[in-house]
């Protein structure tokens, strides 16, 4: 793949997928800058000039805080790769694997970018990219990794707190349907079709940025959609899936967040993403809705499909079909290819749910106990402890979480 489409690719995922909330404004404007000059040297196949611009990136970024260097180190990891592509190109083996090499120690781990690039087609033969890409697959072939990642134990009986879902008539959740008129919004259609329009409601009211910090302070529909919309600023994925968990709740639905992690062995992929969970009882059945890309999935049947069904689908090659007008931000739509088969592949591995679903759940405060349920596959590398507890110094509030391999306690349905 070429180095243009490349950095356009990066960049359109950035804005997409990247959850680092980073701030460093100066930073980012330059790096960005000198991205696009790199690019252009590698046009004009200019290798010095490549290398000039690469290392003032480099020690610009070394001068960084800890946490920003965390932030932007996608910006040096394009460098190192795209040198090696540019070197690659010009038959300059050696250059072109130590840079390769470099772009993997810094971070780089998109297996099946590397082995499809045909900027490196000159030196995928040796042994040394060999050596150096082959590793990776572990870390970075998202489909590898996933059905890898398929056995649960529906044995284990490890103890967990039950699932609760708050009553419809919560004071809140009155005012917040009636507020946001959301009878209106579901419309008179069936059940399915009330609960996709509420998610196109809050897709469209709320916008999504994954790259800067709200500022927004407790974590309800209320505020969250009243600052996001009188600042015009976006709102993080779990953001966005409170709005839509509250409004579900609101109308009566039980309904969940439900954070998606990746395996991340090496600790080095510091993106997720936060989805929804919303129970139809016409179905009998937890139906997936992405508020963020505001996509909802299907069989070949056009049957609604949950998130263990889809997980499982990926890992068995079965078709699955995301709506036509799945999006970011009205700005890219949303591809089966994108969101199956890479993006949700690496953050289906581990699965985490909070226990209470209720109005400003996750607002800690002080004395407030927030409990979550993480469902892992037998093969992730940390399994105990079975319950961990924490207290933030800030808020005070106290942090439990629990885990478990049995994915029947985790997807239970709610009890009527």
């Amino acid at each position: 793949m070429k180095l243009r489409i490349f950095f356009l690719l990066f960049i359109l995922n950035c804005l997409i997928i990247v959850r680092s909330l980073a701030e460093n404004k100066e930073f980012e404007n330059y790096a960005s800058h000198e991205s696009q000059l790199m690019h252009d040297a590698y046009v004009r196949k200019d290798a010095k000039t490549f290398g000039q611009i690469l290392d003032g990136l480099k020690s610009r970024y070394n001068q960084l805080s800890v946490k920003d260097q965390k932030d932007y180190a996608g910006f040096l990891i394009g460098g190192y790769y795209n040198y090696s592509c540019l070197y690659s190109l010009l038959n300059n083996k050696s250059l072109a694997i130590e840079y390769l090499d470099k772009a993997i120690k810094a971070g780089y781990s998109n297996y099946s970018h590397i082995t499809e690039d045909t900027d490196l087609d000159n030196i995928r033969r040796t042994v040394s990219f060999v050596a150096l890409v082959q590793p990776l697959r572990a870390v970075g072939d998202y489909m590898y990794i996933i059905k890898k990642a398929k056995t649960y134990n529906a044995a284990d009986n490890r103890p967990l707190p039950a699932f609760t879902y708050q009553s419809a008539d919560n004071p809140n959740l009155v005012l917040l349907k009636n507020t946001f008129k959301l009878d209106s919004v579901a419309g008179s259609g069936n059940e399915a079709s009330r609960a996709i329009n509420i998610l196109h409601w809050v897709h469209n009211t709320v916008h999504h940025d994954g790259q800067h910090e709200s500022g927004i302070k407790h974590f309800n529909a209320f505020e969250i959609v009243s600052i996001a919309t009188a600042k015009n600023i976006g709102v993080s994925c779990g953001e966005l899936a409170t709005v839509l968990n509250e409004c579900y709740l609101a109308m009566g639905w039980r309904s969940r967040k439900v954070y998606c992690f990746p395996k991340d062995s090496l600790h080095t992929d510091y993106d997720s993403h936060v989805i929804n969970i919303v129970y139809l009882p016409s179905k009998k059945k937890w139906i997936w809705v992405d508020p963020t890309n505001d996509a909802y999935v299907m069989d070949e049947n056009g049957e609604l499909q949950s998130i263990e069904e889809v997980r499982e689908r990926i890992i068995n090659d079965k078709p699955l079909i995301i709506n036509p007008d799945a999006n970011w931000n009205h700005k890219a739509s949303e591809t089966k290819e994108h969101y199956f088969y890479y993006y949700m592949a690496k953050n289906l591995y581990r699965l985490r749910s909070p226990t209470n679903s209720e109005y400003d759940m996750e607002t800690a405060s002080p004395g407030k106990t927030i409990s979550y349920v993480q469902l892992l596959p037998l093969d992730y590398f940390k399994q105990t402890p079975d319950k961990s507890e924490s207290i933030n110094n800030n808020t005070k509030a106290t942090f439990i979480n629990y885990n478990t391999n049995n994915p029947s306690l985790f997807w239970a349905p709610p009890e009527n």
